[in-house]
């Protein structure tokens, strides 16, 4: 469902909206490269903090902190491949322009679309993550 009653510009005016999905898309191109790029960089940082821990001897146990970069790298691979960002869906915005420029979603049932799909990311992220920590603890490194 895409209308345009779901958002205002900054004048506080309707705004044409095409590709505004409430709950399922709602960044466009340059943001979706900004949440692939989080996800590259959370998968870098949990790679290099496994290697870290298991260069200096640390205890399998302490593996479970790669979740962090793991939970950081899923949810920016979720939200680029979802076309969809958790955060402006909990705020209730969205943007398929430049970085920096959002609109608000003015429609209360999308809006609670929106904070329901940011909910999903943000469990699935940390589900993730937490997976990704308990094979790296039962990995015999």
């Amino acid at each position: 469902m895409t209308h345009a009653m779901f958002s205002t510009g900054p004048s506080g005016l309707p705004i044409a909206v095409v590709d505004y999905q409430a709950g399922v898309c709602n960044i466009g191109p340059d943001e979706i490269r900004r949440r692939r790029r989080a996800g590259h960089v959370g998968l870098v940082a949990a790679g290099a903090l496994l290697a870290l821990l298991v260069a200096v001897g640390a205890p399998p146990l302490a593996r479970l902190l790669v979740a962090i970069p793991a939970a950081i790298a899923a949810s920016g691979y979720l939200q680029a491949w979802l076309k969809f960002c958790a955060g402006f869906g909990s705020r209730g915005i969205f943007n398929f322009g430049q970085v920096g420029e959002t609109h608000a979603v003015i429609d209360a049932e999308a809006r609670a679309r929106d904070r329901s799909r940011a909910r999903q990311i943000g469990l699935a992220s940390l589900a993730i993550g937490v997976a990704v920590a308990i094979i790296s603890v039962l990995l015999p490194l």
